[in-house]
């Protein structure tokens, strides 16, 4: 029977791993329970299948497979996250660390659909070589996202993006629409730089030139897996060129505003511009834009 599960993404050791993780006398269900949320497809680089697999096994006993299936593009964004997250950064200053020093004793999904949350039981490596009591910490789950500012270096121009945000909205905020840089999550398959582009082309009709890396960070750490990672693009920005863009089937309706590099900068100022991403955004622009304009 064993022989009969390596084909598709079973035929991929990373994955077959997930699926079964501990030999046992239910191998046979649990690939069974995979193939039924996933139809066994091996579309996606192994890491992002080996780490959609983890996810979706995690699901075992707790969901039933029509109900993941039915999200299953979802969790391939969270798999494909997972799967960049493993390269992780720099560890010069703050305490290297390995995947032993967190343990999970629990772990659940009290809320998914869009987006997720998951609750973990857990306890950590402290500073002191002591592991932490066991404390119960919950986590927003999207995907990682792009962000990308068109600039164009001979008109000293930005082009930024208008639209309703739901998150303002959530707070109370006197009026959630909110100026931001273009903006999306990675698809499974695509790398940041490609959703950028892809990106650009569904909110503002632009095609962009270089990109520049400005940063790649989580925004708000404590509580949300999120990362993102952020550019400015170099491309051509004449009169004219905004307009009113947007997915027609995800109720997308987005306006581009032209704007000079000093009104973006007293937007920050004003506060008018509130979002961390633009606003890392403008400063890093601020800092780079004299070797950008002598391109």
């Amino acid at each position: 029977m064993k022989a009969d599960w390596r084909q598709g993404a079973l035929r991929h050791e990373a994955v077959l791993r997930a699926v079964l993780g501990r030999e046992g006398a239910d191998d046979l269900a649990r690939v069974q329970f995979y193939l039924a949320v996933t139809g066994g497809a091996d579309d996606l680089p192994v890491a992002e299948l080996a780490a959609t697999a983890l996810d979706v096994m995690a699901l075992y006993g707790l969901k039933p497979a029509a109900e993941v299936a039915a999200r299953l593009g979802m969790v391939k964004v969270r798999g494909a996250a997972r799967a960049r997250a493993v390269v992780g950064a720099p560890a010069a200053l703050r305490s290297p660390r390995q995947p032993q020093d967190v343990q999970v004793s629990a772990r659940s999904e009290p809320y998914a659909r869009f987006f997720a949350v998951e609750e973990y039981d857990l306890s950590f490596r402290q500073f002191g070589g002591q592991a932490s009591p066991v404390v119960t910490r919950a986590v927003f789950l999207s995907g990682d996202a792009v962000t990308v500012l068109p600039y164009d270096p001979v008109r000293d121009r930005v082009l930024l993006v208008e639209q309703f945000r739901s998150g303002p909205f959530g707070r109370g905020d006197a009026n959630p629409w909110q100026l931001e840089a273009i903006a999306g999550r990675i698809d499974p398959g695509e790398t940041p730089e490609q959703a950028a582009r892809r990106e650009a082309v569904e909110e503002a009709g632009l095609t962009l030139g270089a990109l520049e890396t400005v940063a790649g960070y989580y925004p708000s750490p404590g509580i949300c897996a999120e990362f993102l990672y952020s550019y400015v693009a170099l491309c051509d920005l004449p009169d004219g060129s905004a307009g009113v863009f947007g997915v027609a089937g995800e109720a997308e309706d987005i306006r581009g505003h032209l704007i000079g590099f000093d009104d973006l900068m007293a937007l920050v100022g004003s506060g008018e511009v509130g979002n961390a991403p633009l606003i890392l955004t403008a400063l890093w622009l601020q800092r780079e834009r004299g070797r950008l304009r002598e391109k």
